[in-house]
């Protein structure tokens, strides 16, 4: 594979990239709430998801969920659910009153999943993220070579692309850590996470 197709591949994925989406509002949660290091594991959980949309795409399989309506709104809707679920917990979570003897009150242990598994959740259960690869991929690999391979390295471009964008926001949220700290700020921000988190599950749902 040539650099120059790598290049337009990442030139033609950037501006999804830079669009806020669910691993940026996780990011910019987590980190908030918990410190610079939970950006790593946003950052890989939103990568794998990434390999797993261009492992599949490579091998025809999520070719047959966007040809199949029934199943492409199965998962749609599936992601939908996944973010709105997560939002809500956000939210509930914002809204109760910790103390220093018992845990946060309102938070389910589904909502205390790792956040590398919120951000592979989140991207896996995207078909937006599937059709990327599904349409864009045709246009930059050599269809004289293996597939399989091409694809890939393309989805490490991009994942490269997005460590960097991600890992730029944090630096940014750390410059504000003394504000984070504050409980009022991380309730206002979870709440404004969690809004933002339902929103993008009625996006999906409805588009």
């Amino acid at each position: 594979m040539h650099l120059y197709a790598v290049a337009g591949f990442l030139a033609a994925v950037l501006p999804l990239v830079a669009t806020p989406g669910a691993s940026l509002t996780l990011l910019v949660q987590r980190v908030a709430t918990d410190g610079r290091r939970e950006a790593v594991p946003v950052v890989l959980g939103t990568a794998t998801g990434l390999y797993v949309h261009a492992t599949l795409a490579a091998l025809g399989l999520s070719t047959l969920v966007m040809r199949s309506s029934q199943t492409f709104t199965a998962v749609r809707l599936a992601g939908a659910a996944y973010l709105l679920l997560l939002g809500v917990s956000l939210w509930r979570s914002a809204t109760a009153r910790p103390t220093a003897d018992r845990p946060r009150a309102g938070v389910r242990p589904w909502a205390r999943r790792s956040t590398y598994t919120q951000a592979l959740l989140g991207n896996v259960l995207n078909p937006k993220a599937a059709s990327v690869y599904l349409t864009l991929t045709p246009q930059f690999v050599d269809p004289r070579q293996a597939l399989l391979p091409q694809v890939l390295i393309l989805a490490t471009a991009q994942a490269a692309l997005l460590a960097v964008w991600l890992l730029a926001w944090t630096l940014a949220l750390g410059k504000a850590a003394h504000t984070a700290a504050s409980p009022r700020f991380r309730a206002a921000l979870g709440r404004i996470t969690g809004t933002v988190l339902v929103g993008l599950a009625l996006r999906t749902a409805v588009t």
